[in-house]
């Protein structure tokens, strides 16, 4: 898990190690140019470059960046709309050298790893890439996600910035966020591929939506497990399940802590809520399924667990529509199929 300096984790540190939820105030519309932050350099132009990120900051450059830094999902998400960046900071590369679940389709054998995990950030690296623009999440209001407060103000020096919500927003609205960023950059938004994905999403949630109605007695729990405690998370602070609560997908709603986001619970009392269904974050920083299976016997007395009624909650999202697409019907799929065994 990551660590913080402090010896009470952080807020920040304690999303990125498990149970990620969210915080803050989304603080740009989502439609066209004029509300999202376009650029006056859209595809296929020259010229001067501006974007408004969600900081309400305009960055601006003579021309469309091309030595673009990106947090690895935030990287990914460009990637599906065409725009490659030349290095990353965030679980990149798992065991066994495998990329990681938020490498997406991205080819890490090219990227330059800046820091593949909480705290890393190889501010040498990234100055000899002479970055012209560093984009990341923002999951707390004005903090830059996987970039370090130790380091932030080197490395914020060497480049402008781009944040963009992952939290308290909703996943259309991050997904046309990303889509403008990467329009802006150059991407074209009108390509088979991208308007293609953008129908399949579209098609997924009405799925979800038709499936949550039909099925209103199944309930769901968000989960997240470390060794010694399970997160439950609250699904309207994090940008995924919010918009699948706003489908009508019934979440439990745990008794969550100061920090506003989930509800920590002992392996002892992890059955406290009733679930039919049950989605585990499914990053490499958390425990997962087939782990529990064998180290926590509890876990398994878990009736969505013994219905074999698991699965994997994206937890750090992808924002491409090419991505977010089968999150929407893999949870339609698993709520159209599921068994009524919570009490």
């Amino acid at each position: 898990m990551p660590k913080s300096r402090a010896v009470r984790p952080s807020r920040r540190s304690l999303l990125a190690a498990g149970g990620v939820a969210s915080l803050g105030v989304f603080l740009t519309a989502c439609g066209g140019k004029e509300a999202g932050g376009g650029s006056a350099a859209g595809s296929g132009e020259k010229g001067p470059w501006s974007f408004k990120d969600d900081r309400g900051k305009t960055v601006k450059a003579d021309a469309k960046p091309k030595n673009i830094v990106a947090f690895t999902g935030t990287a990914a998400a460009l990637y599906d709309y065409g725009i490659e960046v030349k290095g990353v900071f965030g679980p990149t590369k798992g065991k066994g050298g495998k990329p990681d679940v938020q490498a997406g389709d991205m080819d890490i054998s090219k990227l330059e790893i800046l820091g593949n995990e909480w705290g890393q950030f190889n501010v040498e690296k990234y100055a000899a890439l002479a970055p012209e623009l560093l984009v990341t999440d923002m999951w707390l209001k004005d903090a830059l996600w996987y970039v370090p407060d130790e380091s932030k103000d080197k490395i914020l020096k060497l480049a402008p910035s781009v944040a963009l919500w992952a939290a308290e927003t909703t996943m259309p609205k991050a997904l046309q966020r990303r889509a403008d960023l990467a329009e802006s950059l150059g991407a074209d938004l009108k390509a088979k591929k991208v308007t293609d994905a953008k129908a399949r999403f579209e098609k997924a949630a009405e799925r979800l939506r038709k499936a949550s109605k039909s099925r209103p007695e199944i309930k769901v729990l968000i989960g997240s497990a470390s060794a010694d405690l399970f997160y439950v998370t609250l699904a309207e602070t994090a940008a995924d399940t919010r918009y699948f609560e706003e489908l009508g997908v019934k979440f439990v709603k745990p008794k969550v802590n100061a920090q506003g986001f989930f509800e920590e619970l002992s392996w002892e009392n992890v059955d406290k809520y009733g679930a039919d269904v049950i989605m585990m974050d499914n990053r490499t920083s958390a425990i997962q399924p087939a782990d529990l299976d064998k180290s926590k016997p509890t876990w398994k007395k878990l009736p969505a667990v013994q219905a074999g009624q698991v699965v994997p909650r994206v937890t750090e999202p992808i924002y491409s529509y090419d991505k977010c697409a089968p999150i929407l019907e893999d949870l339609a799929k698993a709520i159209e199929g599921a068994k009524k065994v919570a009490k």
